[in-house]
């Protein structure tokens, strides 16, 4: 069996109205987040979508840098 790992990006929207949660795993691709807890929303929602899958999340500054990088292990069990 091979694991199968989900990759995420967060990113600032162009227009700078909320960020961009980025994904192949994504059914459309992208998913748009404001408010104050953007980010943090983001992650949870990665880490939600990809229980049953690794992933890696990566969030990047205005400037493209990385500047948080989160991994989850999957955590749904076979019986």
């Amino acid at each position: 069996m091979t694991a199968t790992i989900h990759s995420y990006e967060i990113r600032q929207r162009k227009d700078k109205r909320g960020f961009d949660l980025i994904s192949d795993a994504l059914p459309f691709g992208r998913l748009w987040y404001d408010g104050p807890n953007a980010v943090t929303n983001e992650i949870g929602y990665a880490m939600h979508d990809s229980r049953s899958a690794n992933a890696v999340i990566r969030v990047y500054d205005a400037a493209g840098n990385v500047i948080e990088t989160h991994q989850h292990k999957a955590d749904f069990k076979e019986w």
